[in-house]
């Protein structure tokens, strides 16, 4: 397991001073660091279908992006090239481990680990990403620069598929060597080369905007056959004017529709499903032939039973009156409020013991949704 350490700094103090504030170089974040992955498992991960992959090359300026799956590495140069593969903790369960130390932050707020090795001159160019990362150096070394939020910037796009920006003023310059961890915020500009050859570790950290989340909402109401209460104006006057839209109606209409993001019960059911929804495909363990409940409690009972949890699931758990809402990758499961110990097995770690499980197996409920994510294949016995 890898043990994160913030230059001294407790959490909390990490959270108030610098999360989305301004970025910080922690040096030794991960001390002693050992790479998870070899750059040519990496290049393994990138030839399969379902995982999203992409090679970067600059060659005299000249910036290339080329998209995987990649049957040969060809374009994978001796320098100035970055083979990137996303969600690699869907697929890598050593890699996975690497989210853990940053799961202070919340489960549902943790987007995925993306990965890249670049040879000398390496990396994406000067760029600005709208969420949260940390960088963490793996083997080899890569020269970092990273500045404010508070810059006038311009868009480049120096090909398809790759947007960069203008010079910027950096207030970290540094060379990081492994275990160097680099945090940026949101919107602050940054760049990244390869010194030698290198792996670097990505955590991203999702950050939805409010398209994004009315466009799915409005997708919850109508496969939920909700939100159909229509304008009405039974007190409608004579107007003076046929072509004005009157504040009062204005209003009305403002009220009609805050009236159905108001209603918690739908809102929470919706929230859960859109913020548990994973964004790339996950390796799924299913059984061959499905567990029964009464398997599942054979299971909790035998000694020593670990129950593992795929990687890149993304599961919350929402309180409601006397109940619990526990999301699972876009489904929602009902769970009474005196299960709430047992639902945070399922959302706040990554494997739970038949011990801990064992106070549950007085729950039908319980068993049958555990029963449910082991034939989903999202929780599974080695």
């Amino acid at each position: 397991m890898f043990q994160l350490s913030i230059n001294d700094l407790s959490q909390a103090e990490f959270l108030s001073q610098y999360w989305q504030k301004k970025p910080l170089l922690i040096k030794q974040g991960f001390r002693n660091f050992q790479d998870p992955i070899s750059p040519d498992e990496l290049a393994g991960l990138a030839q399969e279908e379902c995982i999203e992959s992409r090679i970067i090359t600059n060659t005299n300026d000249k910036w290339k992006a080329h998209h995987g799956p990649f049957e040969e590495f060809d374009l994978l140069t001796a320098t100035h090239s970055t083979l990137l593969v996303q969600a690699v903790d869907h697929w890598h369960p050593d890699s996975a481990q690497l989210l853990e130390p940053f799961r202070f932050i919340p489960n549902w707020r943790i987007d995925d680990l993306m990965i890249s090795f670049s040879t000398p001159g390496g990396g994406v160019g000067p760029h600005l990403d709208q969420y949260d990362v940390f960088i963490i150096q793996g083997e080899g070394k890569r020269h970092w620069r990273v500045g404010l939020a508070e810059q006038s910037l311009e868009e480049v796009i120096p090909c398809k598929d790759l947007l960069q920006i203008t010079a910027f003023e950096a207030v970290i310059d540094a060379v990081l060597e492994p275990g160097d961890i680099l945090y940026i915020p949101p919107g602050c500009p940054h760049e990244g080369y390869a010194v030698e050859n290198a792996l670097n570790y990505s955590v991203g950290f999702r950050a939805p905007n409010q398209i994004d989340m009315l466009s799915s909402l409005s997708d919850y109401l109508i496969d939920q056959e909700l939100g159909k209460q229509r304008y009405s104006d039974p007190a409608i006057e004579v107007p003076k004017s046929i072509g004005e839209l009157k504040a009062n109606e204005f209003e009305q209409i403002k009220q009609l529709l805050l009236k159905q993001i108001e209603d918690e019960s739908s809102l929470k059911l919706w929230l859960g499903q859109f913020l548990s929804t994973a964004k790339h495909d996950m390796d799924l363990i299913a059984p061959e032939d499905a567990y029964t409940t009464d398997e599942v409690l054979g299971l909790i009972e035998e000694a020593g039973t670990v129950f593992y949890r795929i990687g890149g699931l993304r599961a919350i758990y929402q309180i409601q009156a006397e109940n619990i809402i526990l999301s699972i990758n876009g489904q929602n499961y009902i769970l009474p409020i005196d299960q709430l110990d047992d639902a945070k097995l399922l959302t706040d770690f990554p494997s739970m013991t038949s011990d801990q499980l064992k106070s549950s197996m007085k729950s039908p409920i319980f068993i049958e949704t555990l029963t449910t994510l082991m034939n989903e294949g999202y929780w599974f016995i080695e």
